[in-house]
């Protein structure tokens, strides 16, 4: 039996935090709540695209579980982990939900995949048996606390730069706060997240050229899954590993992290919802939506003068050029909203940006390969400075246009994202009426104003039960 005294102290003050762990700001169950919303949206607007929807529903055709998980924008009643798969393949499809940049990037609204199918499914069973559900506000400080973790896991480790991809985050803390959704003890949420480091992680191949693909879009779902699968397995009593990532040669410090020691940089508390990226106008991977918001601007002055471009400079941090800087083909969407002159060039062309500017039909205008052909990126080294600056977080780019006459358009400077937290008051409208059109693509009016209404609702919002409110997404 694992103790609090013999496991690795990582794991301690997971669960500690997962169980113990009491949400006292105010500003970050507001900020779970919009997470929420958004979060939902982006997953509504995914099932537009039919190579989201064929992952979806249960694994074997025709399968129907009694009191099961329900996918939102669906009739799909799941297990609880093909369930979480779903919701998290939603989520993720169409890279428009929340973003945590730092030692390591990630999305922590991922873990909602978890979140929202073990607690619909575990109070569907509680009321099956006379027992009270979980409710909205329990959802919410679960995905507080899921954010915490990935993000402070993130702070001081990298795992890109090991070749391991951030999804390993997402099942660190979906097999937590899952844990802990179903029920489980501080003993068993050491357990079950013991055997997600033991689980491994995924590599980064398939996010980067030549194999740059779709299943980057479905990656977290198959961890926020992982995370479900390994909190059931534990509350049946499977045992936990106490040294799963200290233990010498064996361990995931020693395989994996070449000796370095996995620790935690603050105390787990509500700093990284605080501090999330929305994701607000552009579906784009997180370090090039201030290079969007850049060459949208510049779009009036430029759109009847593309002839005349001799070279566009973009101005960037140095963790955009490791990531999304590419030349020559791009090969599908999951390539296209990971390539920063791609972004830039259709911002420039169109003056907005959309999930369907990523799909084949857009991609074929020779325009844009013609642009990115004159595309230099620059690293300025106080964008890099600043990017890992806890008082700042920018995530700045600029964007310049020079003519062939010798003209030159004006350097536009975006240091912060409209998702940004300097950009709050901006951003929250945005927000808002970003969820509405992500809801109607999908539900009728009257379901449209009634999810609205609840979700803009903080009080009534936080004591609707989970059934009732997963409820409102059935079509």
């Amino acid at each position: 039996m694992i103790t609090t005294e013999t496991c690795d102290s990582l794991l301690e003050s997971i669960a500690d935090y997962t169980v113990n762990g009491n949400i006292n700001s105010e500003e970050a169950i507001e900020t779970a709540r919009f997470v929420l919303m958004d979060t939902l949206g982006c997953g509504i607007l995914a099932l537009r695209y039919p190579e989201c929807t064929k992952h979806l529903g249960p694994i074997v055709p025709g399968t129907y579980v009694p009191n099961g998980t329900r996918v939102p924008g669906t009739q799909f009643e799941l297990d609880p982990v093909q369930g979480a798969f779903n919701i998290g393949c939603m989520i993720r499809w169409l890279d428009y939900n929340d973003t945590w940049l730092a030692a390591e990037w990630g999305h922590p609204s991922d873990n909602l995949g978890a979140i929202l199918a073990s607690a619909d499914f575990w109070s569907r069973q509680q009321l099956s048996t006379g027992k009270k559900p979980l409710i909205m506000g329990d959802v919410l400080e679960a995905i507080v606390k899921a954010h915490e973790i990935q993000g402070v896991l993130a702070l001081n480790h990298s795992l890109n730069r090991k070749g391991l991809d951030h999804v390993l985050f997402v099942k660190v803390a979906s097999t937590a706060v899952a844990c802990h959704l179903f029920g489980g003890t501080k003993t068993d949420v050491i357990h079950a997240v013991s055997q997600a480091w033991v689980d491994n992680s995924s590599l980064r191949t398939y996010r980067h050229a030549p194999n740059t693909g779709s299943r980057k879009s479905w990656a977290a779902g198959d961890a926020t899954s992982r995370g479900v699968r390994l909190a059931l397995m534990t509350l049946k009593g499977e045992m936990g590993y106490q040294t799963a990532l200290s233990a010498p040669m064996w361990g995931f410090q020693d395989v994996l992290f070449g000796g370095e020691q996995i620790s935690l940089d603050r105390p787990l508390d509500s700093y990284v919802i605080e501090n999330i990226l929305f994701k607000i106008s552009y579906p784009a991977e997180f370090h090039a939506q201030t290079a969007a918001e850049a060459a949208i601007q510049l779009h009036d002055q430029v759109k009847n003068r593309l002839d005349e471009i001799d070279r566009i400079v973009i101005t960037t941090h140095e963790s955009a050029i490791r990531i999304i800087d590419k030349t020559g083909k791009l090969h599908n969407p999951a390539d296209r909203d990971h390539c920063i002159q791609y972004i830039t060039a259709i911002g420039l062309i169109y003056g907005e940006i959309t999930a369907d500017h990523y799909e084949d039909e857009t991609a074929r205008n020779p325009e844009i390969d013609r642009l990115r052909a004159k595309m230099t990126t620059v690293e300025n080294k106080q964008y890099s400075t600043d990017y890992l600056d806890p008082e700042k977080r920018s995530i700045a780019n600029a964007v310049q246009v020079f003519y062939k006459d010798g003209t030159q358009s004006e350097n536009v400077v975006v240091e912060y994202p409209i998702g940004h937290r300097r950009r709050r008051t901006e951003g929250i409208p945005l927000l808002k009426a970003k969820f509405i059109d992500n809801l109607k693509t999908r539900f009728p009016k009257r379901q449209t104003e009634k999810i609205t209404t609840l979700l803009n609702d903080p009080h009534t919002l936080k004591n609707t039960t989970v059934p009732d409110f997963m409820e409102l997404f059935v079509i």
